[in-house]
């Protein structure tokens, strides 16, 4: 009897520690913003600019500013066009004139 409640007490802990480990990584996942700066890694610019820029007929200067504003500020705004808001780095950054360098 005592070693199958040692048995089961040592099950407990084990159980415990795996719910742990589980929750601190999902924990870690969620406080990543899915957009705003720092929401992506520098590899991950190219896809998210080619969406970006998807559906423009500017494809080769959409991408190069996208690209060129993704490493700077790592992020990318969700859709196709505006949604800036989302990514301030990406929104707030202006060419010589004032305009927006971003797209």
């Amino acid at each position: 009897m005592a070693k199958l409640a040692s048995f089961l007490l040592l099950a407990l802990i084990a159980t415990s520690m795996v719910a742990t480990t589980v929750l601190a990584t999902d924990s870690h996942h969620l406080s990543r913003q899915l957009y705003g700066k720092g929401s992506l890694r520098s590899n991950q610019c190219g896809s998210q600019c080619s969406r970006r820029c998807g559906q423009t007929q500017y494809k080769k200067p959409c991408l190069f500013f996208c690209n060129k504003c993704c490493t700077k500020c790592l992020c990318v705004p969700d859709g196709y066009y505006g949604n800036k808001g989302s990514c301030p780095c990406y929104n707030n950054w202006k060419t010589k004139k004032g305009g927006p360098k971003c797209p």
